[in-house]
C-alpha cells in the first residue's frame, strides 16, 4: 500500500431490523443444527432476502476512500449517516456485508467510553490489557504508563477496579490509553463531547500533538470547530454514502448548507396561521434588491434589503423587529434592531400592520450563503413575541465587475465580513543620511542618547 494505511473498496454494511433476536442456545441445539447443515444449504439458496417482519437497512453503501500515513481525516454527517458504523468496520468490531477494507498498522479505537475495558480489572491492569491487544510489549507500555496516568488524573484510583469509576474517570482513562499507546492509526468517535470543558481542551491538544507526530487519525464529530481545527481533509457521509471528500472548509460548508436553499419571501395570509402570539404575528418577510424587486442572489457591491411586515394587536408593548444574519458556518454576522428608528424608539404600538425595511449596504457582507432570523420583541425587559429562525436565505457573490474589497485578488477573501474600509496613504521623500534603495536602511540615533534612552558613558582620555 506504500504510504497508504487505509483503503476502502466498495465497502457496504447491511443490518436487519424488526426481526426477533435469537436467544442463548444449548449445546444440544447446536449439535442438531450441525447435523442438519447439509440439508439447509439447498433451502438457503432459495430463501427470501428478508423474512416477514424484517427490514434491510444499508448503513454503508459502496464506500470508496483512501487514507495516507499521517493524515488527520474528519468524518462528518447527520445522525444515522453511517459514521460510527464505518469506524466499527475499520476497527474490525463488525464485518462488512460486501466490499473490503485494508488497514496497515496497529489500530487504536475510542468509539465508546471504555471500549475494550474489563470492569473487574483495575485501571492499571486495563492499561496493560489494551496495550497487549495492540500488540505492544510490556516494556513499551512501561515507558508510557506514567504519562497515561498523569493525563487521566486518576493516580489515586489506578489500582481500583474500573467498575467503581465515575463516567468522567472512565472517560479520562479511556482517552489517555487510546492516545498514548502509540497505535499507528487512531479512530475517535465523538468522545470529545463528553467531560468538562477543561478536559475537552486537554483532549484537543493531545489530538493535535498526535497528528503532528505523523500518526493517522480518523475523527468523527458533530463539532465543526474541532473538525476545522484538527483535520486537513473531511469526508461527508449521507445515507451511508460518500457525498463529499475534500478540503475541510469546503466540505464543512457543503454539510452546513445541505438543507439551505435560497428563499426570498415568506408570507402568511391569516394571523391565525402566522408565527407569533396575541401581541404580534408575522405577515410577510421579503428580500429585495435596490429596485425593490424580490431577490435571493446579490452582488457584493449591491445593498440587501430585508422587509418585515407584522400584525400588532396589543398597544401596551414598545416592541420592535430585530434581524439576525448568520453565515454558512452558523456564525452570527450581525444583529440589527429598529430601536434607533424614531418610529419605534420607546413608543407603544397601536393596532395595525407594520412594515419595516432594514438595508445592509453593499461592500459589507463577504461572499457566501446567509440565513435570516426574524424576531419581534421588547428589549428591556427582554420579552419575545415572534422568534423565527432560518426564515429566508440569500447568497452574496462577487462577479469581479466593479470595485470591492478584493480589488484584483481572484480568490476568496478572509473574514466574516468584507467592508471597504477607508485607507489613507502618504509618501514622503527620503531625506539625506537615509539608506538609498538597494542599501540597508539605517536608523540614526542621536549621539547624546543611547537606544535605551540613557546618556552613553563618556570615553576615558
Amino acid at each position: 500500500m506504500g504510504d497508504l494505511v487505509i483503503r476502502s473498496e466498495q465497502l457496504s454494511k447491511r443490518y436487519r431490523i424488526g426481526a426477533l433476536q435469537q436467544g442463548y442456545r444449548t449445546l444440544r441445539e447446536t449439535l442438531v443444527d450441525l447435523a442438519k447443515a447439509p440439508y439447509r444449504a439447498a433451502r438457503r439458496a432459495v430463501r427470501r432476502e428478508s423474512k416477514p417482519g424484517e427490514q434491510l437497512i444499508w448503513a454503508l453503501r459502496d464506500i470508496d476512500f483512501e487514507v495516507h500515513q499521517g493524515e488527520v481525516l474528519g468524518i462528518i454527517g447527520r445522525n444515522g449517516a453511517g459514521k460510527s458504523t464505518l469506524l466499527k468496520v475499520l476497527s474490525r468490531i463488525t464485518e462488512p456485508t460486501t466490499g473490503r477494507v485494508r488497514v496497515a498498522g496497529r489500530v487504536g479505537s475510542l468509539l465508546e467510553v471504555g471500549t475494550g475495558f474489563h470492569p473487574e480489572l483495575t485501571g492499571r491492569e486495563n492499561i496493560y490489557l489494551n496495550g497487549a491487544i495492540l500488540g505492544m510489549r510490556n516494556a513499551e507500555i512501561d515507558q508510557r504508563f506514567d504519562e497515561i496516568v498523569a493525563f487521566s488524573e486518576i493516580e489515586k484510583f489506578i489500582d481500583t477496579p474500573v467498575k467503581h469509576y465515575s463516567s468522567g474517570m472512565f472517560l479520562r482513562l479511556a482517552f489517555a490509553v487510546a492516545a498514548h499507546l502509540t497505535p499507528e492509526i487512531l479512530l475517535v468517535d465523538e468522545v470529545l463531547a463528553v467531560g468538562d470543558e477543561r478536559f475537552q481542551k486537554k483532549c484537543m491538544g493531545k489530538m493535535e500533538s498526535v497528528g503532528k507526530e505523523g500518526r493517522t487519525v480518523l475523527f468523527v464529530s458533530h463539532n465543526m470547530n474541532a473538525i476545522q481545527r484538527l483535520c486537513q481533509r473531511v469526508i461527508l457521509l449521507e445515507d451511508g454514502k460518500v457525498r463529499a471528500d475534500g478540503e475541510t472548509s469546503e466540505v464543512i460548508s457543503e454539510y452546513l448548507n445541505a438543507d439551505r436553499s435560497e428563499a426570498e419571501c415568506k408570507e402568511w395570509s391569516e394571523p391565525a396561521l402566522a408565527p407569533g402570539d396575541e401581541t404580534a404575528r408575522l405577515k410577510r418577510v421579503r428580500l429585495l434588491d435596490r429596485s425593490n424587486a424580490l431577490c435571493s442572489s446579490f452582488e457584493i457591491r449591491e445593498p440587501v434589503q430585508i422587509e418585515v411586515e407584522y400584525w400588532a394587536f396589543n398597544p401596551e408593548y414598545p416592541f420592535m423587529p430585530i434581524l439576525l444574519i448568520h453565515n454558512e458556518n452558523s456564525v452570527c454576522v450581525l444583529e440589527s434592531a429598529a430601536n434607533h428608528d424614531p418610529a419605534y424608539n420607546g413608543k407603544s404600538r397601536r393596532r395595525g400592520i407594520y412594515r419595516s425595511v432594514c438595508t445592509i449596504p453593499g461592500n459589507f457582507l463577504n461572499e457566501g450563503m446567509y440565513n435570516v432570523d426574524v424576531l419581534v420583541r421588547v428589549l428591556v425587559p427582554r420579552q419575545y413575541f415572534i422568534r423565527e429562525s432560518n426564515l429566508l436565505s440569500f447568497r452574496v457573490q462577487d462577479s469581479g465587475s466593479g470595485l470591492s474589497v478584493k480589488g484584483d485578488f481572484p480568490k476568496a477573501w478572509s473574514g466574516v465580513v468584507a467592508p471597504m474600509l477607508p485607507w489613507e496613504t502618504e509618501v514622503r521623500p527620503l531625506g539625506s543620511g537615509v539608506g538609498t534603495p538597494g542599501s540597508p536602511h539605517k536608523t540614526i540615533v542621536p549621539a547624546s542618547v543611547s537606544a535605551e534612552g540613557k546618556s552613553p558613558p563618556k570615553k576615558k582620555k
